[in-house]
């Protein structure tokens, strides 16, 4: 007897149905086709063990199993539970009428019980799309899948109520939940803020202005100046995100299988800080079955990268076009695969390899030292970091002083109000903030008088600034005119962003 049923691969961060036809003929033998990988070859031993743990065994005849379409490779062992529950209903042990109204997926365990499967939020929304009734998964994955709505969702702890659903019509669990609730009330959930800062005013005000134009920063300072501090409150002041972003997220985070244990919906935006060891595959994705890396798990959110100068080279070299194309394209021989990658950078260094500037007393790095400490982030990577801002020690009285600093709260709001000059700006154009506009835009919309030209244009000449650094500094100036609720850009503007390209004055470069 043949029978079909319904599983789901991702590819990206987008899924596809799986159609996996079960036939059970007259002879012996177990036949597994379709492109499986050895996750998926083994699946017959999990199967077997469970089945006979819950008083079914797999039956002595001819048994064929193809994953459709045949020519897209299946990974993972999600499948365990669609494969088994096909060979039962083909053997006619029970019944067949309603297998193909639901998606079914879950890792088997040798006692017939459930274990979590990746990807489950992109699984869900393909499922919706596709007309299916439902979805039957590990319980463990049904907070995720039920964010998706006008879909049943099904939590099962062990095959057993799989069987009793279909064959006895005994009624699984359905998990419901309002995620829009639960949104709201995790969205301003942040375990850091800004006025646990001591000092920093003019660090705070360099990442104010990055995080309400979306602006790369770079920060520089010795050890024990509070960067690593500051860059970990930076998604405490950017704006909430939106159901759509959090979707998005959710997506990426699922499909990595980052998403841990009953979770559902992401509802702030994420930090990733990975070791200065990473990989290049680990930091863009990638892999022999690609995952999303790093950068797309930061994507709506903030990739912090602490001393930045220890990564490798080539590392932060594969960086360079995610971060002007703002996603990740992995090219294999027989597909392609793109993951977004729309994050802020947030970047910290030493001033050199004693930890120290040039001109404190402590520093013991000769010029040749230094040269080749800056040497190792390249030009064309430094113009892609918008604003470069000095962090200095904080001084005793900084540090015993018992007055709170400003709150995330007060600084977040300033930040929403220029983003929502932005979206305004931008509404018609796939832009969101002032980091991502072109050459096209900024002659639109970063117009410039007189006195700010002539500004400009003593500071290329003295600093040597590259094109792209010229447009790094006019769209700086943008966000501070939207923090300022100036409709113009005027000079003070370019001023305060020429001041936040510290990496290109002679200081550094001598």
């Amino acid at each position: 007897m043949l029978v079909k049923i319904y599983g789901s691969a991702i590819h990206g961060v987008s899924a596809q149905t799986i159609t996996i036809e079960v036939n059970v003929d007259t002879g012996i033998g177990y036949h597994l086709v379709g492109l499986p990988d050895n996750a998926i070859k083994e699946s017959s031993y999990r199967i077997n063990a469970a089945l006979k743990n819950v008083g079914f065994k797999i039956p002595g005849k001819k048994i064929t199993v193809n994953m459709a379409p045949a020519d897209l490779r299946k990974e993972g062992s999600a499948y365990d539970l669609s494969i088994a529950i096909g060979i039962l209903a083909a053997s006619d042990l029970i019944k067949a009428e309603n297998l193909e109204k639901y998606i079914i997926m879950g890792e088997l365990s040798l006692d017939g019980g459930l274990q979590p499967i990746k990807g489950v939020l992109p699984i869900a929304i393909k499922a919706r799309e596709e007309g299916f009734k439902g979805i039957i998964l590990p319980k463990q994955n049904t907070r995720e899948a039920a964010i998706v709505n006008n879909l049943e969702v099904y939590g099962v702890e062990n095959i057993k109520e799989v069987i009793d659903f279909f064959n006895e019509d005994i009624p699984l669990q359905r998990t419901e939940f309002d995620t829009r609730k639960e949104f709201q009330e995790k969205i301003d959930n942040f375990p850091y803020d800004f006025s646990e800062v001591k000092g920093q005013e003019t660090a705070k005000r360099a990442m104010e202005i990055a995080a309400a134009g979306g602006h790369n920063i770079i920060l520089i300072g010795p050890p024990g100046s509070g960067k690593t501090m500051l860059a970990k409150r930076v998604p405490s002041i950017l704006p909430p995100l939106t159901m759509k972003e959090a979707l998005e997220t959710t997506k990426i985070h699922s499909v990595a299988g980052k998403m841990g244990k009953d979770s559902s919906l992401m509802t702030v935006r994420p930090f990733r800080s990975p070791h200065h060891t990473i990989s290049d595959v680990a930091l863009v994705g990638g892999g022999s079955y690609p995952q999303p890396g790093e950068i797309s798990l930061a994507h709506n959110g903030v990739l912090f990268l602490d001393e930045m100068p220890e990564f490798k080279r080539t590392v932060l070299e594969v960086m360079r076009q995610p971060l002007e194309d703002r996603e990740v394209t992995i090219s294999r021989a027989r597909f392609t695969v793109n993951y977004p990658a729309s994050f802020m950078l947030v970047a910290s260094m030493n001033p050199s390899p004693s930890g120290y500037f040039p001109d404190d007393p402590n520093n013991t790095s000769s010029q040749f030292e230094m040269q080749r400490y800056m040497n190792k982030l390249s030009g064309p990577l430094l113009d892609r970091i918008d604003i470069h801002i000095e962090v200095q020690k904080v001084e005793f009285e900084q540090l015993s002083d018992k007055r709170k600093g400003e709150s995330s709260v007060s600084i977040r709001e300033r930040v929403m109000k220029a983003r929502e000059i932005q979206n305004e700006r931008f509404k018609d154009l796939e832009i969101s903030y002032n980091a991502q506009i072109g050459p096209k835009e900024i002659e639109k919309y970063c117009d410039l008088d007189n006195d700010s030209k002539n500004l400009i244009k003593i500071a290329m000449e003295k600093l040597n600034l590259s094109a792209r650094a010229y447009d790094r500094i006019l769209k700086v100036a943008r966000t501070i005119a939207d923090l300022e609720l100036e409709e113009n850009i005027l000079s003070q503007h370019i001023s305060e962003a020429i001041q936040y390209r510290s990496l290109d004055r002679e200081f550094w470069n001598a």
